[in-house]
């Protein structure tokens, strides 16, 4: 296949995968000077430091690179999504099947980022990844499993068949919503289980947070249209446990520093992007929109927004009303 790639973050990582499996790879950044750092020292030092980048791949800053692609696949910041898709938009090739491994919503719109590419670019077939795949490791070829869901089962099965490596296992999945929505909504409980551990109260809480936090993004996928299976499956459970536990989380490094007492904004700013902190301003607005009950999400909220200490907001959630484990969406 003729795979071109949209960012060099984790666009390196996989861009060394699929190399390692016969694809000619294009990867295209803005930056310049990462194509310079990349080529001068044969590794991405800053997000993927110890990883071989052959030169076998073409990185670029000229987006008509996507012009006769196979796969043009996004590995974008939710908040630069549209503004590369309509930069795009005008050389794709309409057989073209986009990708996108990109995990967030857009700010201002609160819409999906499959939804934001299909407005910019409507003719082509369109699929998400999710899953627990930390680009450090899919680097460096450690087993990894993800899902690839499509509205079109054709697509899906396509992708599945050309991009399985004996690294790399794929599962496939019709609930696109589901599988956005589940990759989005984990990252604001990282970015809360970091702040546990960086306040050091322990295994238990950090359990309850991602067990509860589970069964909150499923309430919330449920209402806006996903469906409750896909959260037990590589989308939801798989992904919380990967970030949610993992050094390689930048969700969870920026709430270390937080639940240690750096402010959330200085925390962001030192980190990098950090997908749960504007994700959970965006859960939060639709969670009162569609009166779902988010507690966890709320008082991450309280702490990111509004001045909260966390042990405030842990004292909070520890004093709420009793209630029951059964959820309305365990229900056929």
């Amino acid at each position: 296949m003729k795979i071109t790639i949209l960012g060099c973050g984790f666009g390196t990582a996989l861009s060394v995968l699929w190399d390692k499996g016969g694809h000619e790879i294009t990867a295209w950044t803005k930056y310049e000077a990462e194509i310079e750092d990349i080529r001068r020292y044969g590794e991405h030092r800053k997000l993927l430091p110890g990883v071989a980048v052959s030169n076998r791949i073409l990185f670029t800053t000229d987006i008509s690179c996507v012009e006769g692609a196979d796969i043009v696949v996004f590995a974008i910041p939710s908040k630069f999504v549209r503004e590369v898709a309509e930069k795009v938009s005008s050389h794709i090739s309409p057989e073209t099947i986009i990708l996108n491994v990109g995990k967030g919503f857009e700010e201002g719109t609160n819409k999906r980022l499959s939804q934001v590419i299909r407005e910019c670019i409507p003719g082509n077939k369109i699929a998400v990844m999710a899953g627990p795949c930390h680009a450090e490791e899919v680097g460096r070829g450690i087993p990894t499993t993800v899902v690839i869901a499509s509205d079109d089962e054709n697509c899906a099965e396509f992708i599945q068949e050309q991009l399985q490596t004996n690294t790399f296992r794929i599962y496939i999945n019709d609930d696109v919503a589901g599988c956005e929505i589940a990759a989005a909504l984990k990252n604001p409980l990282a970015l809360s289980c970091g702040i546990i551990e960086g306040m050091k109260l322990g295994d238990n809480t950090i359990a309850a947070l991602m067990t509860r936090g589970l069964a909150e993004i499923t309430r919330l996928g449920v209402a806006m249209g996903a469906k409750w299976e896909t959260f037990a499956g590589l989308a939801g459970v798989g992904d919380v446990i990967v970030t949610c536990t993992s050094v390689h989380s930048r969700n969870h490094r920026a709430g270390i520093l937080i639940g240690e007492g750096m402010s959330a904004e200085d925390a962001v700013a030192r980190v990098g992007t950090v997908e749960g902190y504007g994700c959970c301003k965006i859960a939060y607005g639709i969670a009162r929109e569609l009166d779902v009950k988010t507690p966890i999400i709320d008082q991450l909220y309280k702490v990111c927004f509004e001045g909260n200490t966390p042990l405030e907001s842990v004292s909070a959630l520890m004093g709420r009303p009793q209630t029951s484990e059964k959820e309305r969406y365990w229900n056929p």
